[in-house]
């Protein structure tokens, strides 16, 4: 199974840490954000990993290389302009083979296990499924959450008759499993965003999650930085 690692994005809440420093680049607990990453990916069996790249892209890739010092097979996706989600992931299709793929948000930190990614892309075609999503607590600066997980691990954009009202509304993790057919309307040339393929599919009951209730951060500005590099170094 592949995986891909989402790297393309400018950190505008970042700056001025990102101004000379390509995000996924600043260091962590000792060692830069991506190579948790792509260390945890490799410990799970998925040392093929794509990653997209467009600000400060080169340094990116001057950095992390081939990955082979990870132990991993680094493949890059540049893109100029950034394409966003949906379309840097669809650019970036003909390096994902042809199979069900894991795809990681460059500035998350979870402690969900990679290795549970292959029994979740099977879910996928047994199920008739486009897309599996990993969805956690509201954290407190997204409390209005994404989206609803129905009892029978549908996920809904709003409460339907299977995901009532009383059901909680979660966080999108920005850790998935995708088949390429979510995809395929994509054309990878122009910027496009993953929620309203996402939407789109639930409406087609086509998309399926799991409540992940572990350790989850979005390393979105410096101070949740700071808080990540703290507990990693205690």
């Amino acid at each position: 199974m592949k995986a891909m690692i989402l790297a393309a994005g400018r950190g505008e809440r970042m700056r001025p840490l990102t101004d000379h420093t390509p995000k996924p680049l600043l260091p962590v607990g000792g060692k830069p954000l991506i190579v948790w990453q792509i260390e945890k990916l490799v410990a799970a069996g998925m040392p093929d990993i794509v990653v997209n790249a467009a600000w400060l892209g080169d340094r990116l890739q001057d950095a992390l290389g081939d990955g082979s010092r990870y132990g991993a097979r680094l493949s890059w996706s540049q893109e100029d302009p950034p394409l966003e989600t949906a379309g840097g992931i669809a650019r970036a299709l003909p390096l994902l083979g042809v199979e069900p793929f894991l795809v990681v948000n460059g500035d998350v930190w979870c402690d969900w296990d990679f290795r549970d990614a292959l029994a979740r892309a099977h879910a996928l075609r047994s199920r008739a499924a486009r897309a599996w999503l990993l969805l956690v607590d509201n954290p407190p600066h997204h409390p209005q959450g994404d989206f609803v997980l129905a009892p029978d691990s549908r996920v809904h954009a709003s409460p339907t008759a299977s995901s009532p009202l009383t059901a909680p509304r979660l966080t999108f993790s920005g850790i998935g499993v995708y088949d390429h057919a979510l995809f395929e309307d994509v054309s990878g040339e122009h910027p496009a965003a993953l929620a309203p393929l996402l939407r789109g599919a639930m409406q087609e009951q086509a998309v399926i999650g799991t409540h992940h209730r572990g350790i989850w951060m979005d390393i979105g500005t410096p101070e949740r930085l700071q808080q990540l590099d703290t507990q990693l170094t205690m």
